[in-house]
């Protein structure tokens, strides 16, 4: 199974989440498919080879790789921030005002956050890109300490949001128990199966996202310790530079293999987590019999048209001044890697 098609399994269960509205959800969809997507775009591209075949995708694929690394954890945020709400007993069936604010409130949070944070990487950005064989378009980040509070740090605090939304959710639920069983069976667009569902999707972000975001920290400063910000103009010289690097090379780096292998395949576990929790329960398997019995049902015969008609997912360095003294081998051991 490629990583296209299991972002499309994170989609499967889109339209039904949809139909109640639930924002915080859709996007985790959105954002883990995205992720896939790009992964599968680069991975066939560059296989067998670090060649700089297209360097306007490679700039747009970079920042979806950095805007994922946000747009995921905000999600769950979102998802713990409803679940809480549900379980103070607040009304799920809220008014269209209602309905509209929650959705603009975890727009905010799921989009324009990504976006300011996407936006913030410029700061640390060392140069352009780099692409490397099997792998294909990475971003590059200097690894100095403004990095962390615009970059590494985002998906724990934001780990941390969750984990009180879950918490405060969690004992909510245990003090009106009664009353949020007969609550959930008198609603009809949110079950307690799938109010458990997403109490465990949440958990399973929160459980994954701190440990593995602070490991990544950790590999970041494993091999070099973080250097001193000197100025704009040392971090961004020779910005357009695009550095290649062949499987040869980048793989002898145990850290860098280990980082660049956990920022790819983490999405597509985030995608097939959520399919298990969602693409297998009951309403899903509703939707796939409505489709499989649509696709079986006889057809209409096709007419003719007439002769009148007419006929749509970071790369750290010690940063370079001397671009003459830059080697595969020199670069490749000085390398680190994005947190997730």
């Amino acid at each position: 199974m490629t990583n296209k098609e299991k972002g499309m399994l994170a989609l499967i269960p889109l339209p039904w989440h949809l139909q109640t509205w639930n924002s915080g959800t859709c996007y985790y969809m959105i954002w883990t498919a995205l992720s896939c997507l790009n992964q599968f775009i680069n991975s066939i591209v560059w296989h067998n080879n670090a060649i700089n075949w297209a360097p306007i995708w490679c700039d747009i694929s970079i920042r979806i790789m950095l805007g994922a690394s946000v747009g995921i954890p905000a999600a769950s945020l979102c998802i713990n921030r409803r679940l809480y709400n549900i379980a103070k007993v607040h009304a799920v069936a809220l008014t269209p005002a209602e309905k509209q604010r929650a959705i603009l409130i975890d727009t905010l949070i799921c989009v324009l956050l990504p976006m300011i944070v996407v936006a913030l990487q410029y700061v640390v950005q060392g140069h352009r890109f780099d692409i490397y064989e099997d792998v294909g378009c990475y971003p590059f980040i200097y690894n100095t300490l403004p990095t962390f509070f615009l970059s590494d740090s985002w998906p724990i605090i934001i780990g941390l949001a969750s984990s009180v939304y879950c918490g405060l959710s969690l004992r909510a639920f245990y003090l009106r128990r009664a009353q949020f069983s007969h609550f959930l069976a008198s609603n009809k667009s949110l079950s307690a199966s799938r109010y458990f569902r997403l109490m465990a999707l949440a958990t399973t972000e929160i459980l994954c996202t701190i440990p593995i975001a602070s490991f990544m920290i950790w590999i970041n400063s494993a091999e070099e310790p973080v250097d001193p910000w000197v100025s704009w103009e040392y971090v961004h010289y020779d910005f357009s530079r695009v550095d290649q690097f062949p499987s040869v090379l980048w793989t002898t780096n145990y850290l860098l293999v280990v980082a660049i292998q956990l920022t790819r395949w983490l999405v597509v576990i985030c995608a097939l987590v959520f399919f298990a929790f969602f693409g297998l329960a009951a309403e899903a398997r509703k939707n796939y019999g409505i489709a499989f019995w649509f696709n079986r049902a006889p057809r209409a015969p096709v007419m003719p048209p007439s002769t009148g008609s007419l006929p749509i997912y970071v790369v750290k360095e010690r940063k370079q001044t001397n671009p003459l003294a830059l080697s595969w081998e020199h670069s490749l051991y000085e390398m680190k890697a994005v947190p997730v």
